[in-house]
C-alpha cells in the first residue's frame, strides 16, 4: 500500500469525492481516504503523480509519504509519520478563533445588547440606524476576512461540483451577509423618506452579526474536533518517539555515539542499564533484563543473555551488552509497529461504507432543502428575512463530519488501545471483523502450549531417591541434543543435579541412550529398550508407564547395570494461561477447536486439559486450510498460529491472528499480530473489537440522529405544531458540538480494559457439539482402499512420530503419515501404489527400525 497525505479536507463529502477521483485513476485497485489524519492509502499498480494528479483536479492538494531515508539524506521515515500527524491548523484556528471572538463582542453589543436588552450607545450611533448598519457590516465584514478559509474551500468544492461542509457555511453566512447589505440599502431610501416604521423593520432584518457569529462558532467546534481528533492519534505519536536519537557503537574496541540512522546491518553496538535499545539485535557479550513493555505490553522484564535477540525501543534494565545490528531504520520491530498501525489508519471498516454513501449525497441533498425551505415559507407568505433566516438554518446546522468522523475515530482509538497492549491489527477491516467472530480455531503446539518439552513427573522405583535417579538421567543426557535430553538436562540443572563424567556414549536412534558412568552402564529410553538392553524388571512401574502415556506424556525409563532407577517423564506442556484464556473465549460464546497433527490419544488429552469444544487431531500441516474450509460453513472463523505451516490456514480463515509475533510467514499472512505468546491476547483483541463497533454504532446513530431531528427543526417543520424554530446562530454552535461530541464518544474507548472479564457479554453461538469429523479431515474416509499400517519400532515421543511422518511423506506417492509412538505403528495413506523397499530405507533413514506391514 502506497500512502499520501492530503490537504484541503474539511468534511465527509470531501474525503468521498478524494476516494471517487483517485479510484477512477487507471491501475487502481481500491482507495482509502482518512478525514481523520488527511491521509490516504492506494493499492495498485497506478504511478504516485497520476494520484496526485486526480486529487488536485478534485481541488485537493497531496503529496506522497517518504518511508525511509533517501541518499540526500533527507527526513527519516520516523519524521515524516511525525510530521504527518503533527497538527498545524490548530495553532493557525486559535489565531482565528481570537480575533473572531475580539470583533464579535462589540457587534453583539450593538446588534443584540442595544436592539434587546436598550444598552446605551456612543453619541456617534445613538438614534442613527444608517451608521449602526454601517458599523455592523464593517465589523461583520472584517470577521469574514478572518474566516476567509471557509469561503475559499466552500466555493472552490461547489466550482469543482463537490460541495462540501464549508460550502454549506460559505452559502449560509454569504445569504446572512447579502440580505442584511440589502436591508442596509432599503434601510437608506426609508430614511430619505422619514418612513420611521420602514426604518424599524429593516433595522429588524440585519443578520449582520448572524454570518459573524455562525463563522465565530463553526471555528469553535472545528477547534474543539481538532483537540479530540489529536487525543486519538496520541498512540502513534507515542510509538513514533519510543526509538532514541542516537546509539554507542563498537569500533575497534572503542565505542562511538552516533546518530541512530548511520548504524548498518552487521554493526557492533553497546547498550548500558537504563539505555534504550536503538536496533534490532541478537545479543553477542553480557546478559540482562530488558523491559519490552513499550512494545508488547508486558511490564515483566524479560531476561537476555548471549545469543537472544532483541528489539528497538525496549530499555536495558541492569546489565551491560554487546549486541550485533540485524535490522536497522524501516526494517525494525518498532518501525514495522508504526506501519502497520499507519496503515491500519489509512484503510475503512465495511461498516464506514454505510456513512460513505451518505455523505457522498449528502451535501447536494441539504442544499436543496435549503433552497425548498426558502421557497415555502415565501409561499406560505413570510416575509423574505424569515425564509432566509430558515434557509440559512438548514445550512448551518447539518452536519456531514459527524458522518465522516463515526467510524475513523473509533477505529483510530481502538487501534490504539490494541498496540499498547501489544496487539496490532493490520486493517480496519480486521479490527472489525474480529467482533463478528463465532468459532476459533487454535493451533496447539507453541499456540495452547509452550512448543517445548518439559519434565513434568520423576518417579522412582523402590529403594532409588529423586537425586539419584535425576543424577543419572542429567549425566546420559548431557551429551545428547534430542529435545527430551535437553529438558532433562534442564531439570537436573534447575534441582542443582551432580552430573558426572561419561565414557563410551551410544546413541540408539528412536530407542534411547546408553553410557558408563564411573565403571557402571547406565541407560535410558522406553520400555522396551530398557527391558531389551538391561533385564531389569519393570513391571513395579508398568501401570504408572500407562498412566503417563494416557496423559500425552513421554515417560523415560532409567537403568544403572540390572537396577532399574525410575522413570522421568517429558511433554509439550499447556501454557499456564491457556485454560484460562479459552474458558474466557468460552464464556464469549465462541466455540473453540483445536488442530495438532498429534495421534488422537494425545490430543484428547491436551485439548481436556485446555478446555476446548472440539479436537481435531492428526491433521497433516497441509490438512489445516481444508479444516479451516470446513469450519466456515458453521460461521466466522478465527485462525490462531504461530508457525510456517499455519500460513494458508491463516489466510484461508475470516480472521487470521499470528500469537507471539510468530514466524515472518505467519505475520504476513495474519490480520492481525499478537506480540506476546499468550492467548489471553486473543479474548483482548476481541474485546477491543467489540467494544470499538460498539462505539461506531453509537457514533453513526448519533450522527444520523443529529441531522434527522435538527434538519426539520431548522427549516421550521416543526412550527405549526409546537412553535419550535432555530435561530441560525444556535444552528451554527449546533453544527459545532455534533462532530465535537462524536470524537468525545470514541475517545471514551480509552477506558476500556481488555484483559477484564467481568464484563464480557456472552453472545449466543448456535455452534453445537463437534463441526468436523476427523476421519474425513484426515482423508481416511476416501482413501480408506489406499491405506495401510506399518511397525515401526524406536519412536519414543511426538518429536519422532513428527520425524518418521516427515521422512515417509516425502516418498512420492504417500499422501499422509500419521505415527503413534505408543502404538508403535504408521498408518499411511497413498494415492497409487509405493514400493516397500522405499517405506523401508526411509524409516531406517530416518533412525528408526521398521518392523514390517501389520
Amino acid at each position: 500500500m502506497e500512502q499520501f497525505n492530503v490537504t484541503g479536507m474539511s468534511c465527509a463529502a470531501c474525503q468521498t469525492r478524494v476516494e471517487k477521483a483517485v479510484s477512477a485513476v487507471p491501475g487502481v485497485k481500491s482507495c482509502a481516504v482518512s478525514l481523520l489524519t488527511n491521509s490516504m492509502g492506494v493499492e495498485g499498480d497506478a504511478s504516485a503523480k497520476a494520484i496526485i494528479q486526480a486529487v488536485e483536479a478534485a481541488g485537493y492538494g497531496a503529496s506522497t509519504k517518504v518511508t525511509g531515508r533517501n541518499s540526500a539524506g533527507e527526513k527519516s521515515g520516523k519524521q515524516n509519520a511525525a510530521d504527518s500527524l503533527k497538527d498545524t491548523e490548530t495553532p493557525k484556528m486559535k489565531k482565528r478563533l481570537i480575533a473572531s471572538i475580539i470583533l464579535l463582542i462589540p457587534l453583539m453589543y450593538v446588534s443584540m445588547g442595544h436592539m434587546m436588552w436598550n444598552w446605551p450607545l456612543p453619541p456617534f450611533l445613538d438614534g442613527n440606524h444608517v451608521a449602526m448598519g454601517l458599523y455592523e457590516l464593517l465589523i461583520s465584514a472584517l470577521i469574514m476576512v478572518i474566516n476567509q478559509k471557509f469561503f475559499i474551500s466552500g466555493f472552490k468544492g461547489l466550482i469543482h461540483h463537490s460541495p462540501n461542509m464549508d460550502t454549506l457555511i460559505a452559502l449560509g453566512a454569504t445569504a446572512s451577509f447579502g440580505y442584511s447589505v440589502f436591508a442596509l440599502f432599503a434601510m437608506t431610501s426609508a430614511v430619505l423618506q422619514a418612513d420611521q416604521a420602514q426604518i424599524s423593520y429593516y433595522m429588524d432584518q440585519f443578520y449582520f452579526e448572524s454570518a459573524a457569529t455562525i463563522l465565530t462558532l463553526i471555528t469553535v467546534g472545528k477547534l474543539l474536533e481538532a483537540k479530540s481528533k489529536g487525543k486519538t492519534t496520541n498512540a502513534l505519536k507515542a510509538l513514533m518517539n519510543l526509538a532514541p536519537e542516537t546509539a554507542v557503537l563498537l569500533v575497534d574496541g572503542v565505542e562511538k555515539t552516533v546518530p541512530v540512522e548511520a548504524v548498518k546491518v552487521g554493526d557492533l553496538f553497546v547498550v548500558r542499564p537504563g539505555d534504550k535499545i536503538p536496533v534490532d539485535g541478537i545479543v553477542t557479550e553480557g546478559q540482562s533484563a530488558v523491559n519490552e513493555s513499550a512494545l508488547t505490553g508486558e511490564s515483566i522484564p524479560v531476561e537476555k543473555q548471549t545469543g537472544d535477540k532483541i528489539s528497538s525501543a525496549t530499555i536495558n534494565t541492569s546489565g551491560y551488552m554487546v549486541c550485533h545490528a540485524t535490522r536497522v531504520g524501516e526494517d525494525t520491530t518498532l518501525s514495522e509497529i508504526i506501519r502497520m498501525v499507519s496503515d491500519a489508519a489509512a484503510t475503512k471498516a465495511p461498516i464506514a461504507k454505510i456513512a460513505d454513501k451518505v455523505s457522498g449525497v449528502f451535501v447536494p441533498v441539504v442544499i436543496t432543502i435549503a433552497l425548498v425551505t426558502f421557497e415555502a415559507w415565501l409561499i406560505a407568505g413570510q416575509t423574505l428575512g424569515y425564509a432566509i433566516a430558515r434557509a440559512v438554518s438548514v445550512l448551518v446546522i447539518s452536519c456531514p463530519c459527524a458522518l465522516g468522523l463515526a467510524t475513523p475515530v473509533a477505529i483510530m482509538v481502538g487501534n490504539g488501545i490494541g498496540a499498547k497492549s501489544g496487539i496490532l491489527f493490520k486493517t480496519s477491516a480486521s479490527l472489525e471483523q474480529a467482533s463478528r467472530i463465532q468459532i476459533i480455531a487454535l493451533d496447539k503446539t507453541g499456540t495452547i502450549t509452550t512448543g517445548v518439552m518439559k519434565v513434568t513427573d520423576v518417579v522412582t522405583a523402590e529403594g532409588v531417591n529423586e537425586a539419584e535417579l535425576v543424577s543419572a538421567a542429567s549425566s546420559l543426557e548431557a551429551k545428547s541434543e534430542h529435545p527430551i535430553s535437553k529438558a532433562i538436562a534442564l531439570y537436573a540443572n534447575q534441582k542443582g543435579a551432580a552430573t558426572s563424567e561419561t565414557t563410551d556414549f551410544e546413541v540408539v536412534a528412536g530407542n534411547g541412550l546408553k553410557a558408563r558412568i564411573n565403571s557402571e552402564t547406565v541407560f535410558g529410553g522406553n520400555a522396551e529398550y530398557i527391558v531389551k538392553v538391561s533385564g531389569v524388571d519393570i513391571s513395579p512401574l508398568k501401570e504408572k508407564i500407562s498412566e503417563l502415556s494416557a496423559q500425552g506424556k513421554t515417560p523415560v525409563l532409567f537403568a544403572k547395570e540390572n537396577k532399574l532407577l525410575g522413570i522421568i517423564s517429558v511433554a509439550d506442556t499447556i501454557k499456564e494461561d491457556s485454560p484460562a484464556a479459552i474458558n474466557q473465549l468460552k464464556n464469549m460464546g465462541l466455540h473453540v477447536v483445536m488442530l495438532t497433527g498429534d495421534n488422537e490419544t494425545t490430543a484428547r488429552t491436551i485439548g481436556a486439559q485446555a478446555g476446548v469444544d472440539e479436537v481435531i487431531a492428526s491433521v497433516k500441516p497441509d490438512g489445516k486450510e481444508e479444516v479451516i474450509r470446513n469450519l466456515m460453513k458453521n460461521g466466522k472463523v478465527m485462525m490462531v498460529g504461530d508457525g510456517i505451516n499455519d500460513a494458508p490456514a491463516l489466510t484461508t480463515a475470516d480472521l487470521g491472528i499470528a500469537i507471539g509475533a510468530g514466524t515472518d510467514v505467519a505475520i504476513d499472512a495474519a490480520d492481525v499480530v499478537l506480540m506476546k505468546n499468550s492467548l489471553l491476547d486473543v479474548a483482548a483483541a476481541i474485546r477491543i473489537s467489540r467494544s470499538t463497533l460498539r462505539n461506531i454504532h453509537e457514533n453513526l446513530f448519533w450522527a444520523f440522529f443529529y441531522n434527522v431531528i435538527g434538519i426539520p427543526l431548522a427549516a421550521g417543520c416543526y412550527v405549526a405544531a409546537f412553535g419550535w424554530s432555530l435561530n441560525p446562530m444556535f444552528g451554527a454552535a449546533a453544527m459545532g458540538l455534533s462532530s465535537f461530541c462524536v470524537v468525545t464518544n470514541a475517545l471514551r474507548l480509552n477506558f476500556v480494559k481488555p484483559y477484564d472479564s467481568s464484563r464480557d457479554k456472552s453472545v449466543k453461538n448456535p455452534v453445537k457439539g463437534n463441526l468436523i469429523n476427523t476421519e474425513v479431515v484426515s482423508g481416511k474416509a476416501t482413501l480408506e482402499e489406499n491405506s495401510m499400517k506399518i511397525n515401526v519400532k524406536g519412536m519414543m515421543c511426538g518429536h519422532c512420530e513428527m520425524h518418521v511422518k516427515k521422512a515417509l511423506e516425502a516418498i512420492d506417492g504417500i499422501t499422509s503419515a500419521t505415527a503413534s509412538h505408543e502404538s508403535g505403528t504408521v498408518t499411511i495413506e497413498t494415492s497409487k501404489a509405493v514400493d516397500e523397499a522405499a517405506i523401508k530405507a526411509a524409516v531406517e533413514e530416518a533412525g528408526y527400525e521398521y518392523c514390517g506391514n501389520c
